[in-house]
């Protein structure tokens, strides 16, 4: 992946052909909207592009690493090289704020940041995802 928009391409075809009710060019359209908007480059190697979307029942989270990073209009000016994709129901403007709020939270983690920054493979990538999750719920 070379650019900011072939991410989200990529990102977009990925998460439509893992749910049938979402449709790829839609989802492509509603992300670009978005990052047009305001850049979704949190700075530190990582992107958070969200939307809100018709059609999608429940909250969607796909992260993504990519094998080199790229220019994505980040807030420190570094390339990304990990995106998670966030996806929520139309309707769930509260939800969306709140989950992007707690992504902002982990990723500014040093220590959940730098184990998804070195992911491997889905498996790893999961892994680390989650072993944070666990312990922010078993904390509230």
């Amino acid at each position: 992946v070379s650019s900011k928009k072939r991410a989200i391409e990529k990102a977009a075809e990925l998460i439509a052909s893992n749910d049938s009710r979402l449709e790829e060019s839609a989802l492509y359209s509603q992300l670009i909207a978005r990052e047009k908007v305001s850049p979704t480059g949190l700075g530190k190697g990582i992107a958070i592009p969200h939307c809100r979307m018709a059609g999608c029942n429940a909250i969607i989270g796909s992260l993504i690493t990519l094998q080199s990073p790229i220019e994505f209009d980040a807030i420190d000016g570094l390339p990304v090289s990990a995106l998670f994709v966030l996806i929520v129901p139309e309707h769930e403007t509260k939800v969306h704020l709140e989950v992007l709020s707690m992504l902002v939270q982990n990723f500014e983690n040093p220590s959940f940041h730098s184990r998804i920054l070195a992911a491997s493979d889905s498996e790893s990538l999961y892994l680390a995802a989650v072993s944070d999750a666990s312990k922010v719920a078993s904390n509230t």
